[in-house]
């Protein structure tokens, strides 16, 4: 699947370690995840708006080390998935979408059934991801979103995740190495 293409390019092109010279804000960290979790903003409409929204709180809770909110945003996640409306996919998008689907909620249900163990949830995060990036790619989005990249996650085989803003927030790390990736594309 196009997927695992997409890994394997993006993997080729951060095989070295993490640069320091990323341009980056100074930023606070805070102990609130709640207010992490609704930082982020979410497109306004659009088929994907939900989906997105408790995607983005899952990866704001990750990067706060927060495992518990993470689990309640996979769980928001498979609500947003059983209440997706399809009827206005064509009969390609409906069937690939389908294929997201299972697996995409697949890895919802293992990060919500796992509120006690964050590296569980930020390995079905990895493909959650990739599943993500298949949806927006499929159906589009109402907002700019940034590919990022960590070259380091999984034993150097790197892992991508989407956000909103272009400051390198690490999911996959969390607060021991938050700056660690790269903007790799911007989808419109």
């Amino acid at each position: 699947m196009k997927t695992s293409i997409y890994s394997l390019a993006l993997s080729l092109l951060f095989l070295g370690a993490c640069t320091a010279n990323n341009e980056q804000t100074p930023t606070t960290t805070t102990s609130d995840s709640a207010s992490i979790a609704t930082a982020t903003p979410v497109e306004k409409t659009g088929p994907t708006t939900a989906l997105l929204g408790s995607y983005l709180k899952l990866k704001n809770a990750l990067v706060a080390d927060q495992a518990k909110d993470a689990a309640a945003a996979g769980n928001e996640m498979i609500t947003a998935f059983a209440s997706f409306d399809n009827a206005a996919l064509t009969a390609e998008q409906s069937k690939t979408y389908t294929e997201i689907h299972d697996s995409a909620k697949e890895h919802a249900e293992h990060i919500e059934a796992n509120a006690t163990n964050i590296v569980h949830q930020r390995e079905h995060f990895d493909m959650l991801s990739k599943d993500i990036y298949d949806l927006v790619k499929l159906l589009g989005t109402s907002q700019t979103l940034y590919v990022e990249h960590c070259p380091m996650y999984n034993n150097n085989k790197g892992a991508s995740w989407l956000s909103t803003e272009k400051e390198i927030k690490n999911p996959y790390y969390g607060a021991s190495m938050l700056t660690c990736g790269s903007v790799t594309e911007e989808l419109k």
